[in-house]
């Protein structure tokens, strides 16, 4: 279960210059320029992190809220994020010129990154509560705290997360207590029914 999602500033550029849809939600009106890629960068740098989720956070609800939603079916899935920097030659498994980046999986290889690991919602496709990570780091590690920021926003919203929709790397004794209803495949070395932790 893989999700599309935008994984560079040179790629949000991008997009705001063809996508209709993304142009309108940035508020870039029809025959204006989009916004570089220096205002873009400039922009995530002095808003800071906490801001950003707070804004995108408040504009999730405003959607859920204005579209009636009571039920949503949230799904957990995590992008690998290519980190730019070589691998360090001393440990391959760490980045050079970006210490924070490690080997991770990414399909069916392995390279050197980041993971965004993302709860959004099912019938509207939008983000619910995100967690940036090294890309070593196990699904499992961070799906309690995807889950509860799920949960916060919805709150928000007066909405019920009817269920938790995940691959089998979040199959989890934690994470299934956690909600009333999952769909998350069980791997081969749990047996269906089996809520422990691995």
């Amino acid at each position: 279960m893989r999700m599309k999602g935008v994984r560079s500033v040179r790629e949000m550029t991008r997009l705001l210059d063809v996508d209709q849809r993304l142009r309108k939600l940035c508020l870039v009106r029809a025959g204006e320029t989009a916004y570089p890629r220096s205002v873009l960068s400039r922009f995530t740098r002095k808003i800071g992190e906490a801001n950003l989720n707070k804004i995108i956070e408040e504009k999730v609800v405003l959607l859920l809220s204005s579209n009636r939603t009571e039920e949503v079916d949230v799904v957990l899935d995590a992008s690998f994020i290519k980190a730019w920097s070589t691998r360090d030659p001393v440990d391959n498994q760490t980045g050079y010129s970006d210490k924070e980046a490690r080997v991770g999986r990414t399909g069916r290889s392995y390279a050197l990154g980041y993971k965004l690991h993302l709860a959004i919602d099912s019938k509207m496709m939008l983000p619910l509560s995100s967690v940036f990570a090294s890309a070593n780091d196990n699904e499992k590690k961070h799906s309690l705290s995807l889950l509860e920021g799920a949960k916060q926003v919805l709150k928000g919203t007066g909405a019920r997360l009817r269920s938790l929709i995940a691959d089998s790397q979040y199959s989890d004794g934690k994470i299934r207590a956690a909600v009333d209803n999952d769909v998350i495949p069980y791997p081969s070395n749990q047996k269906p029914g089996d809520r422990s932790v691995l």
